[in-house]
């Protein structure tokens, strides 16, 4: 029996959920793209009511799942393709009390994410958060690392706020508990439509379109050009390839305000700018090393794009990775205070064609275990357990064991077969 099935069988209207986005569709980055699937999944499976409040643009980077209501914002200086909401203005405050959510779901930790904790408060209903970037990592790169001590403070006042978080990996949800004093931190991992990404998406002809040496294989970078990306790392190791004989073929998926930067640095690489879709799983699949020097993912969905498409994967030695691959069995993992390390091994990989095809295959296989519909599942049996629960602002509830929400009790049973249900691969496989 379907979730939808299982919740609607007692008649009453759906759930009704609250989304506060920093962005959700005006710019396009992995976090938004794991929000609107999941808008979609709520939506389609469980007959779910989703409102997203977030700042827009005029110019949104692709349409958006679900009703959005747009928060005025203004640009971030420092980070012009983002913005930042202005605050909880009271046309906000009133739409989302006529929405009447059954849950309020917060996805950053900004002003607009901070004034809807306060006021999910007053309505007294469960407050989740869900942590896709760890602010305080980017500081560094924009001459700010003096403020980390105090960011990271504030992101931990703000998660340990709600009443329930969900991390991206364990080592986040582990730091979590640790500094927040929290038990209530579940994992939301993130996961990858075997449809659209595989490595049948492989086009020759694409390939030699655009310039390269059908021969010869082809280092990709996929995401958004910015610097805490690790761009650097990137450029450096394309140079340090040509300095040891190599004639590296590049191809740059994506865009963003680096990207001046990062042209003059590798001249001779192929940029698509943005790609979506088929376009986007064709690029990736054609293919042959992905690189990823980033060390300030919380997950890193581009490694799982790229691993599904059949691309032997050199990846920073950092937590998230650690969480996703293997060093040696299906990923060379690179130390990122040994920049050399990533030109080193992508320089067995050119040179090793059997090795480069086994890593390739061992990454395609572990793909295998992320599929969304299972990942999403996830977050719909922690919204179920969140509703079960009293808020932190029901204290006087809390004494009860009796107690429940009417949205818990149309819940209950796809939490059930949730949990009662065969085990299933959501981003916690062992090492």
């Amino acid at each position: 029996m379907s979730i939808k099935a299982l919740t609607g069988a007692d008649g009453a209207r759906p759930a009704r959920i609250a989304l506060f986005s920093g962005n959700y569709n005006y710019t396009l980055d992995g976090a938004n793209k794991s929000l609107n699937r999941l808008v979609g999944h709520l939506t389609e499976t469980l007959g779910a009511s989703v409102r997203v409040y977030s700042p827009t643009s005029p110019t949104p980077a692709f349409p958006p799942v679900g009703k959005l209501v747009s928060v005025p914002s203004v640009r971030i200086p420092f980070r012009p393709d983002y913005r930042m909401a202005l605050g909880f203005p009271a046309a906000i405050r009133r739409d989302l009390e006529a929405f009447r959510p059954d849950l309020i779901h917060l996805s950053a930790p900004d002003p607009l994410g901070r004034a809807a904790l306060s006021h999910g408060r007053k309505l007294e209903v469960p407050v989740v958060a869900s942590l896709h970037t760890l602010f305080d990592t980017y500081l560094d790169y924009y001459g700010l690392g003096f403020l980390r001590p105090v960011v990271r403070r504030q992101l931990w006042g703000f998660y340990g706020a709600c009443d329930y978080v969900m991390a991206p990996t364990e080592a986040i949800a582990d730091e979590l508990r640790r500094e927040t004093g929290s038990t209530a931190v579940r994992i939301w991992a993130r996961g990858v439509d075997p449809a659209l990404f595989h490595p049948g998406r492989r086009d020759e002809a694409w390939r030699q379109g655009v310039g390269f040496d059908r021969d010869l294989p082809v280092i990709v970078y996929l995401g958004r050009i910015v610097m805490e990306k690790g761009l650097a790392a990137f450029a450096d190791t394309i140079a340090r390839l040509e300095a040891l004989g190599h004639a590296p073929q590049v191809l740059v998926i994506g865009d963003g305000p680096a990207r001046p930067w990062f042209e003059a640095r590798l001249p001779r690489a192929v940029f698509t700018g943005v790609l979506t879709g088929e376009a986007l799983a064709r690029a990736v699949a054609s293919g042959d090393i992905f690189l990823n020097p980033s060390t300030t993912e919380t997950f890193g969905n581009v490694n799982l794009e790229a691993m599904a498409c059949g691309l032997a994967m050199v990846c920073a030695d950092a937590p998230n990775t650690r969480a996703l691959l293997r060093h040696g069995r299906d990923a060379l993992l690179c130390a990122p205070e040994r920049p050399e390390s990533y030109a080193e091994a992508i320089s067995k990989l050119l040179l090793d064609d059997g090795a480069r095809r086994r890593l390739a295959a061992a990454a395609l296989e572990r793909s295998a275990a992320y599929r969304w519909s299972d990942i999403l599942d996830d977050v719909v049996s922690v919204y179920a357990e969140a509703l079960d629960r009293p808020s932190a602002s029901s204290a006087p509830a809390a004494a009860s064991p009796r107690w429940r929400s009417p949205a818990a009790a149309r819940l209950e049973a796809s939490r059930r077969a949730l949990a009662g249900g065969p085990a299933r691969a959501s981003g916690r496989l062992a090492p």
